[in-house]
């Protein structure tokens, strides 16, 4: 790269940081009192004009000094994207504690997962529930919790068990319930989730009808339990500490966030198109509405037993991508390398 351009970007970064920190636009005399101090203030100056004529930053009416562009934001993730390689997270050792404690209640881990990252961020975290619908069924085990409720628990090969509670508007006793869990078990067993809810299930219930009410009855509830578990949901955590950030100081600016977070589909969209192999930002222009450019979406993949899901954060464009950017690598990579298949066991085990 050529010295004049290598100013260039060197400028725009630190242009960006100054920006990320003070939330105010920066002005060419911070630049050279606080960055760039070997650089002359006319030199600066031409190299700012420069920025904004290839659109990396902007210059607001009512001030003169300068804010980045959604295009210069990408080039500063492009510039720093090779030092987050040295930076590493010391509570990972906690984290992975976390998971083996609650290696039989995955939602629960998921959950201090979301605190922990709130926490770290000051941003919206989020969860994105594993994908289910590729494993196999390795055992279906059916309770009754009284009042017409019935507690479905579907252990996957992988070792995960999701667990559904639902009502039914029929009387089944616990010999009935036994002899149908023990025929669902024969036929479902090794079967796909995705084929469960979407096939076999279906064709089970258009051969049973009016033969054996009961049978049709309770596979209609089977159906619906296996549809639930094989939905992707985003769990966003609870805290709204991020809505101290200048950016929602506006009644508009709330309520155009909370619009996007509750566009689950688009989002869960645009993850899956994302690389799965590190950490993704998406924003601008990306989120196809401009009333969403001033956010942006920072998120990876992670894998529970070979099932993947995604985490991360939703806040302002300018939030903090030198720090956010490595933490949620480091996050999802933990989740995945603990609970590889045949790695997480009791900690009782553990230590025996």
């Amino acid at each position: 790269m050529k010295k004049n351009q290598q100013r260039l970007i060197h400028t725009l970064s630190a242009l960006v940081d100054e920006y990320i920190q003070s939330c105010e636009p920066v002005s060419s005399r911070v630049l050279n009192e606080k960055y760039l101090t070997e650089v002359s203030s006319a030199t600066l100056r031409l190299d700012l004009l420069k920025l904004e004529e290839q659109n990396y930053i902007s210059q607001p009416h009512t001030s003169a000094g300068r804010i980045p562009t959604i295009s210069g934001y990408r080039k500063y993730l492009e510039y720093i994207e090779p030092e987050h390689i040295n930076v590493r997270y010391a509570r990972m050792d906690t984290l992975r504690e976390l998971l083996i404690q609650n290696y039989k209640d995955t939602p629960r881990a998921l959950h201090f997962v979301m605190q922990m990252l709130a926490h770290e961020t000051d941003q919206l975290s989020f969860v994105a529930e594993p994908e289910v619908s590729g494993g196999y069924l390795a055992r279906l085990e059916v309770f009754s919790i009284g009042e017409r409720k019935l507690i479905f628990v579907m252990s996957l090969d992988s070792g995960l068990d999701k667990t559904v509670i639902l009502k039914c508007n029929y009387e089944i006793n616990e010999a009935q319930l036994k002899k149908l869990v023990r025929y669902l078990n024969d036929e479902l067993v090794g079967l796909r989730i995705y084929d469960i809810a979407n096939k076999v299930l279906v064709e089970m219930r258009e051969k049973s009808m009016g033969e054996n009410d009961i049978l049709s009855q309770f596979l209609i509830e089977l159906h619906k339990a296996f549809i639930e578990i094989s939905d992707f949901f985003i769990n966003y955590d609870g805290s709204i500490k991020f809505l101290e950030q200048p950016e929602f100081d506006s009644k508009e600016a709330i309520l155009s966030f909370m619009n996007l977070i509750q566009r689950q589909d688009f989002l869960l969209n645009a993850m899956s198109n994302g690389d799965t192999h590190k950490v993704n930002v998406l924003m601008g222009e990306e989120f196809s509405d401009p009333r969403f450019n001033d956010f942006a979406l920072i998120y990876g993949k992670y894998e529970i037993f070979g099932i993947p899901g995604y985490l991360g954060v939703l806040s302002p464009i300018r939030t903090e991508y030198r720090r956010l950017i490595p933490l949620i690598r480091d996050v999802t990579e933990t989740i995945t390398h603990t609970t590889k298949r045949g790695m997480v066991v009791p900690q009782g085990r553990m230590n025996g």
